[in-house]
């Protein structure tokens, strides 16, 4: 094996791994890898975002639509600290990520020397596993770990500390074809006792549901999925990261439960008395008060990370193992139970509390209404990818989410900033399908210089902003909770309590000038009648000239995520269903 530096080892490593897309910003801790990876331009496509947690979302983004590993590389010190949020958001939503950050030289580590920063002991809390590489003889060997642990059991992101000696350093040691790791070794095989006791309770439930979390997706499982709740017609509700993992289209789809979730998901879920949770892991948004949570189901947990057994819920049949797996083994032995009652129950909830929203008070657009007329106009294959807020939890409840790995968006952290960048990164993975940004007007506004990134390389994310001149989701929260004290959320004005009664409002910025500016496509839309046809020409123009367009809708300021359930009470406890 002829001899290479340890940045030329990166470049190679990333090619024997079949990396197509890489994602980043340079400095100078990080030049050698860089060099590397110029010199190997013909393998390796790198995207240059406008900032490193842009870049890190941008792996995100392409990681979670095509179920692939996303690649970043940064700098040392503040590049490796910017790139801290999105490692966090990837962690907490197990997205496969490796993210390679320069470090100074290994002589000067702990010097405090120029841009130096702790990057194992600051990552370490919101990565699954990260490596501080000291010697280049071991850096083979952490590169295919760090795949490997990124991609097999419970997903997430793993970070390589690269030292710029060990960069210029030079081995002649192989890259690895294998890996094993004693310590690290999923367990894929559902035990089939655990299984058999499953399909038992189903036999015997009355009121069974599925709770379907995004654990199903990324274990590939959405036609195990498919073919157990055709047979059983068990009825089905999901996690906002487990949209798409059963057709929204389908009768035995209840849409998403929790905080947000609709009426009739909700009331299934304290109601049943078999409670399937696959690829779940009960999150505090998802269940409201715990010990209420469905009190009197049997709970069954299906996952593969042992750690997340009842670890908030007590399983009363725990199947460690991978969903696939474990749904394969169930459908061979699983029988229907008769649901006659239980589907007239909850055919007769669906009808009394539809999702709903009334009429605009000051004549604007319903940020609804939006929503509906983008998943309309989309098609079957589009990708979504929201940030976070109000706008985010309108777009799982209307949009018509049919198929995996089609609706990203920031769920564990609630990251806002995700959204514009994430949409990017999926379109670079999936460059031959329709992508959709959906923003509010703050979230939009923490990583906007990504824009540059869609034009510079082509990528015609269609970007649909909802501004309602403020924080929604907060705004919402201070009316409901704070007495309407609208302390620093409304975007408009500086301080609406301090604006002078002469003076209007002005909305700063202008998003159609910062789309002009960024050599986008730009429209702002005023009127109802114009939504639906403002969505269709974006995304011809968008797709002919092969550059992002950004939709700006002027939407009703106090329109409200309804039904919702207070922080802390008890599902059935929600809160209207209208404006």
């Amino acid at each position: 094996m002829t001899s290479r530096t340890g940045a030329q080892l990166v470049a190679e490593a990333l090619i024997k791994e079949n990396v197509d897309v890489v994602f980043g910003y340079p400095g100078g801790a990080i030049l050698d890898t860089f060099d590397a990876l110029y010199l190997a331009k013909d393998k390796l496509r790198f995207i240059l975002a406008r900032h490193e947690q842009g870049a890190v979302h941008m792996a995100d983004g392409y990681a979670r639509a095509t179920g692939r590993v996303g690649v970043v590389v940064v700098t040392s010190g503040p590049g490796a600290t910017n790139a801290v949020t999105g490692i966090a958001t990837a962690n907490m939503d197990s997205v496969p990520l490796v993210v390679i950050c320069g470090q100074v030289g290994t002589s000067v580590i702990g010097n405090d020397a120029f841009q130096e920063a702790d990057v194992t002991g600051i990552t370490r809390p919101v990565s699954k596993h990260n490596y501080l590489v000291n010697d280049i003889k071991e850096l083979p060997s952490v590169i295919k770990e760090a795949f490997h642990i990124a991609s097999t059991g419970r997903p997430g992101p793993v970070v390589i500390d690269l030292p710029k000696d060990v960069q210029k350093a030079s081995t002649s040691i192989p890259y690895p074809e294998t890996v094993d790791i004693p310590t690290y070794q999923p367990n894929y095989e559902g035990n089939m006792n655990q299984v058999r006791k499953m399909a038992a309770a189903i036999k015997k439930a009355k009121k069974p549901l599925a709770y379907v979390g995004g654990g199903a997706i990324i274990a590939g499982a959405t036609e195990e999925l498919y073919k157990f709740i055709k047979k059983t017609r068990i009825p089905v509700t999901e996690t906002l990261m487990g949209l798409g993992a059963y057709p929204e289209d389908e009768p035995e789809n209840l849409r998403m439960l929790g905080m947000h979730g609709t009426c009739y998901a909700n009331y299934a879920v304290q109601d049943c008395d078999l409670l399937i949770a696959i690829g779940a892991r009960f999150d505090d948004r998802v269940t409201g008060n715990v010990q209420t949570f469905s009190a009197n189901a049997t709970i069954v947990q299906i996952d593969i990370d042992p750690s997340s057994i009842s670890k908030i819920k007590t399983a009363h049949i725990p199947v460690v193992g991978d969903v696939k797996d474990v749904l394969t083994k169930l459908n061979e032995i699983v029988e229907a139970p008769d649901l006659t009652e239980w589907w007239e129950k909850i055919e007769a909830w669906r009808k009394e509390f539809p999702l709903a929203y009334g009429e605009p008070q000051d004549g604007c657009i319903m940020p609804q209404y939006v929503i509906e007329e983008v998943s309309k106009a989309a098609g079957p294959d589009a990708i979504f990818a929201t940030d976070v807020g109000q706008h985010q939890m309108w777009a799982a409840q209307y949009l018509q989410i049919n198929k995996p790995r089609t609706f990203l968006s920031s769920g564990g952290l609630g990251t806002m900033g995700f959204g514009l960048p994430a949409a990017l990164g999926a379109q670079c993975g999936k460059p031959n399908e329709t992508v959709f940004s959906i923003c509010g007007d703050g979230g939009f506004q923490m990583l906007i210089e990504e824009l540059a990134v869609g034009r510079l390389n082509k990528l015609p994310v269609v970007c649909v902003v909802l501004n309602n001149s403020c924080l929604g989701m907060v705004r919402q929260w201070q009316e409901l909770f704070y007495s309407k004290h609208y302390a620093m959320s409304i975007t408009d004005t500086t301080n609406d309590s301090l604006l002078e009664p002469e003076k209007e409002p002005r909305y700063i910025p202008d998003f159609i000038k910062v789309a002009e500016a960024y050599d986008c496509i730009g429209e702002r839309v005023t009127k109802k009648e114009r939504v639906a046809a403002a969505i269709k020409e974006a995304m011809e123009k968008a797709k002919k000239e092969r550059r992002p367009a950004l939709l700006e809708f002027v939407v009703e300021p106090r329109a409200n995520v309804f039904p919702m359930v207070p922080a802390g009470a008890s599902l059935e406890q929600m809160m209207g269903r209208l404006v």
